[in-house]
């Protein structure tokens, strides 16, 4: 039987090995193709891919067992779930494939793109600037078609001419500047407030009216620390928490 494939991962040394690990195999599980093998890889032969211990891919792998993405058998081996529960928690550690995996396994409809103004409240963001690529989302649940969250973007024009349609329908917005368009994000600055739903927001989640919603903010830097990207996501409040882990070493 052929076995999926995960992506790769540079790994951060300042960070607990099996988090990023977990992280990045559970991006690459919630953004797979329909098509791809449900059997992963054996211990050995991830912990090689990873270019980690054993003992780091045994951790890693029983984060994704105990959120219930994977299931492990004895003989038989390891296999994705393919009715496991998007939008679970993710516990936020400081890595990119965190944000990666907090914003993949959605089915992604663009509901709007283009060059835009940059709007008053992000020309900070943007020095020099009058104008932005735009993009506007909504995310579903594959398995039950719920929307889940809806995004707005706003792009650096000069990347987001490396940036198509089809990738962001495939993958989240960090994974594409990361990964296909090949800039080097050097940190993304997080942040999560409760808000009541306004009524667009109610209306493209379909969630009553001031209904609870996870306003998130994420501003991705390169390594000069220009802004290559904001991000604006609602998500619904009774399908996403998020958990901040703090490293004390």
């Amino acid at each position: 039987m052929t076995a999926f494939a995960p992506d790769s991962i540079v790994l951060n040394r300042k960070l607990p090995l099996w988090y990023q690990v977990s992280q990045s195999l559970r991006a690459s599980i919630l953004g797979r193709p329909a098509e791809a093998p449900l059997r992963l890889p054996t211990e050995e032969q991830l912990a090689l891919h990873y270019g980690v211990s054993v003992l780091t891919m045994r951790q890693a792998l029983k984060e994704l067992e105990d959120e219930g993405l994977i299931s492990r058998h004895r003989r038989r081996g390891t296999f994705i779930e393919p009715s496991a529960r998007r939008g679970a928690p993710v516990r936020l550690l400081g890595s990119v494939d965190a944000i990666v995996a907090q914003q993949s396994g959605m089915h992604t409809r663009i509901l709007d793109s283009g060059p835009g103004p940059v709007p008053p409240e992000l020309a900070e963001h943007f020095p020099g600037l009058d104008r932005v690529a735009t993009y506007h989302r909504l995310r579903r649940d594959e398995k039950t078609d719920e929307p889940t969250n809806h995004a707005h973007n706003w792009v650096r024009p000069d990347v987001a001419d490396r940036v198509t349609l089809e990738d962001l329908r495939r993958w989240p917005m960090t994974k594409v500047l990361r990964d296909v368009v090949g800039v080097r994000i050097s940190r993304i600055t997080d942040t999560v407030e409760a808000r009541l739903a306004d009524p667009d927001t109610a209306r493209l989640l379909e969630v009553p009216l001031l209904s609870p919603i996870l306003h998130y903010t994420g501003i991705t830097y390169d390594e000069e620390g220009r802004v290559l990207d904001v991000a604006r996501i609602h998500y619904r409040g009774d399908r996403f928490s998020f958990t901040v882990t703090l490293d004390a070493h």
